[in-house]
């Protein structure tokens, strides 16, 4: 039991900051996403001994992650407080100073509209740079199912960056009524 302990922090220790940052970007906060690694790591730490190859640990644990994640977003007051928190966070005036920060709102928002294996996909090939092929062995599917996924997944984060930028612009460029913008002027009792 040491030895597959030793074994299991070894392998660990040079993804840590990678799956770290894979699950806060997965559940879209710090908080969140850290208490989705701790578990990981123990259900991952007490099912260690069931891992038949070494080679496979990296997609075992990444597999385990979504697992544990997609059992969370199914219960039915994870998603209220997740986006009780991830509104709290977009509203702070001072977090747009250069437009970055609204490009990432808008781009986790997107995200967000994916199933989470679909978030999970698009996170391991875009910003971790894993290859279709780790994606295939991972979720035990073949290359052709996941580029059809990436596809997908892409198109729908797509679709929906183009309507909510429509959408704000469409706010913009309308007209305001004569009840948003007249000023009334109303004299003073007694004034003549």
């Amino acid at each position: 039991m040491i030895r597959n302990r030793e074994l299991f922090w070894r392998l660990v220790e040079p993804e840590h900051s990678r799956i770290r940052a894979f699950c806060r970007k997965l559940t879209g906060n710090r908080d969140d996403g850290d208490d989705l690694y701790q578990d990981a790591l123990i259900r991952a730490l007490e099912s260690f001994g069931n891992l038949k190859d070494e080679l496979a640990f990296k997609s075992w644990l990444y597999r385990i992650i979504v697992n544990i994640f997609k059992n969370r977003v199914r219960k039915p007051w994870y998603g209220r407080i997740v986006s009780l928190i991830s509104s709290d966070n977009q509203s702070l005036p001072s977090d747009n100073p250069s437009g970055c920060y609204t490009a990432r709102r808008q781009l986790d928002s997107a995200l967000k509209t994916l199933s989470v294996a679909d978030r999970a996909l698009i996170l391991l090939f875009e910003i971790e740079g894993w290859s279709i092929r780790e994606l295939a062995k991972t979720w035990e599917s073949s290359e052709g199912a996941i580029k059809v996924r990436l596809s997908r997944a892409r198109a729908k984060m797509r679709n929906h960056l183009v309507r909510s930028l429509s959408a704000k612009d469409s706010v913009r460029n309308r007209k305001p009524s004569m009840n948003e913008d007249s000023i009334c002027v109303v004299p003073k009792p007694g004034a003549d």
